[in-house]
């Protein structure tokens, strides 16, 4: 089964932070321990050099996507998004720790060795995961439409499918709702399902319609299955599958428009519009829909 999130009692981590966590551990526990074979401890250097290139990660992401960051500035400071390029933070990390070797020749042997096995780990881990990811395929799930009929999420199959699940309690699904509802009325080409969790259709419809918002395919899961076979026990939960119903991205935490887009360039064909008569028909009811966030 896949999984997306790491549980221990009510606290639930996504598991690529949690690698990433991980791998900061064994850089400073690697780093500890040839620093007590000769040489300094690497222990606050490699914990300002994360910091740095996490810092460098999402200035490269903000510099990425700019025009959607221009018109509010705010969100440039809010981290919640996930809105972090890999690959220019690591180089930052790398030019920088080659920086402090230099000026510092007993931090060297401890500090190369420290950065060295964490980032062979990370990149070993995120590569494993994200192959089992896109391994695996849309679930053959029953769910229920506004209508109170029952459908196979799997009837979705056929073109690029996002699929969103929230619940009116999360105050991150609040938050992020507005954003989906753009990108539904700004790509028809994708079909939008907003799968909301163990909740009644009354109590949702009610919570949607004072809103203001406007969705199609507001889907209920009352028993919360979804969420089990997708491995995620946390919300929000952003899916992201092919025509062929293979999982190409998955998002946990609120959204932004820069973090949708960059996870929307997934799709193989963002212009194209494959046969948008895969989805039932009676699973379409313009309702209001709220937003997601990580609780």
């Amino acid at each position: 089964q896949l999984m997306l999130t790491f549980t221990l009692g009510t606290f639930a981590i996504a598991l690529n932070h949690l690698l990433l966590i991980s791998a900061l551990a064994l850089a400073t526990f690697v780093g500890w321990r040839v620093a007590k074979r000769g040489g300094d401890n690497p222990e606050s250097a490699l914990f300002s050099l994360f910091l740095i290139g996490m810092l460098a990660a999402r200035i490269a992401f903000v510099a990425m996507y700019w025009s959607h960051y221009r018109n509010d500035l705010w969100q440039i400071v809010d981290l919640r998004d996930g809105g972090f390029l890999a690959w220019p933070g690591v180089i930052v990390l790398l030019l920088v720790a080659l920086y402090r070797g230099w000026r510092r020749p007993g931090l060297r042997r401890p500090l190369g060795f420290g950065v060295a096995s964490g980032l062979l780990f990370w990149v070993m881990a995120t590569l494993s995961l994200n192959i089992y990811e896109q391994g695996t395929r849309l679930p053959d799930i029953s769910l229920r439409n506004a209508a109170g009929e029952t459908i196979q999420l799997s009837d979705y199959k056929g073109g690029p499918l996002v699929i969103n699940l929230w619940a009116t309690w999360c105050p991150p699904c609040r938050r992020e709702m507005p954003v989906l509802e753009n990108a539904q009325q700004q790509r028809p080409d994708l079909t939008f399902l907003f799968v909301n969790q163990a909740e009644s259709m009354q109590s949702v419809a009610t919570f949607l319609e004072t809103q203001g918002l406007s969705l199609t395919n507001v889907l209920f899961d009352r028993s919360g299955r979804l969420g089990q076979a997708v491995g995620s026990m946390a919300l929000p939960t952003t899916l992201f599958y092919s025509p062929a119903g293979r999982l190409l991205a998955s998002h946990l935490g609120e959204l932004s428009n820069a973090s949708l887009a960059r996870a929307m360039e997934n799709f193989d064909t963002p212009n194209s519009n494959p046969n948008p008569a895969s989805a039932p028909a009676t699973s379409s009811r313009k309702l209001p829909c709220p937003a997601s966030a990580t609780c």
